[in-house]
């Protein structure tokens, strides 16, 4: 059985996640994990405890609702035997309860709405879904756009330079998903300028179809339009790409698109969701059910 994390904070784009979600595990059994997070929020340093509890009451009961509206909606547009729904509601940071969660629960993946816009100033995801995969390092992170609708993905791209060398292991949840539902797995190389691979680059490429051998997969190499991230939305559009994955280690693409500098200059909007893989080796806890609860949150 699978265990899902799926935080929310109650937005049309939150939703979107929980749908897609939902549907891309149709036929496996899976345990999905609502999460809300809440902190009242503080204006002045000047205030009265009871002031401070009132808010924290205030906000713990909107968390609690929230969740219960959510759950009765799923339950409503959703009747599928295979899938039990927990609810969560925590006073804590998103980031921080997503790292705790994912450890106590051995979460097989965090699915999370990205905020569309059309602001050129507003770009890449949206805060929230960057902190989160720049933060959790032992679980992939599924990101959503806010409105997209759900297709099986039949084509998924795996973006890479070649420069390093993956485990099998690392790219496991690439291959279970195109097993999955049989896709065509689309490896794109994006190149400043066109040439020929390094010794380096042949070998990780020669380990990369060896890996993919059980799944249909190509090898497309594309030269760099204005920047990587144009470059990949403009792939996606053309070969009508489902799904993008991309493995976040120093130095990758991931880690280029999501550094700070990079992100408030790219007009780069995520059309379509992005599969995020953590290196393996990064995370320091191992990834094992416990069954203390470390911060104080309530679930049912």
């Amino acid at each position: 059985m699978k265990n899902i994390l799926l935080p929310t904070d109650f937005s049309s784009n939150a939703w979107n996640a929980i749908t897609y979600a939902i549907e891309l595990y149709k036929e496996e059994a899976c345990t999905f994990y609502l999460l809300n997070t809440y902190t009242p929020a503080i204006s002045n340093s000047r205030f009265m405890a009871s002031t401070l509890q009132g808010e924290s009451f205030l906000a713990e009961s909107y968390s609690k609702e929230g969740l219960t509206v959510v759950l009765n909606k799923i339950h409503t547009n959703y009747t599928n035997s295979l899938h039990k729904f927990v609810t969560v509601s925590s006073f804590s940071l998103l980031t921080d309860q997503v790292k705790q969660m994912v450890d106590e629960y051995d979460m097989d993946v965090v699915i999370l709405g990205t905020k569309g816009t059309s602001r050129v100033s507003e770009v890449f995801m949206g805060s929230s879904a960057v902190k989160v995969i720049k933060t959790v390092r032992n679980c992939p992170v599924l990101a959503i756009p806010e409105y997209f609708e759900f297709e099986t993905p039949t084509e998924i791209a795996f973006a890479t330079d070649f420069n390093r060398f993956y485990s099998q292991s690392e790219l496991e949840p690439i291959i279970s998903l195109a097993k999955t539902f049989n896709s065509v797995l689309r490896i794109v190389h994006v190149q400043h300028e066109i040439k020929a691979l390094t010794e380096l680059q042949q070998f990780n490429l020669n380990m990369l179809r060896k890996y993919f051998h059980e799944v249909a997969h190509y090898v497309h190499t594309v030269s760099e339009v204005n920047s990587v991230s144009k470059t990949l939305e403009i792939f996606a559009n053309e070969l009508d790409i489902h799904l993008l994955a991309m493995l976040n280690y120093q130095h990758s693409y991931m880690e280029k698109l999501t550094r700070e500098s990079v992100v408030k200059q790219l007009a780069f909007h995520a059309q379509i969701p992005l599969l995020v893989i953590p290196e393996l080796g990064m995370s320091a806890p191992s990834r094992h059910k416990q069954q203390s609860k470390k911060n104080d949150f309530s679930l049912t």
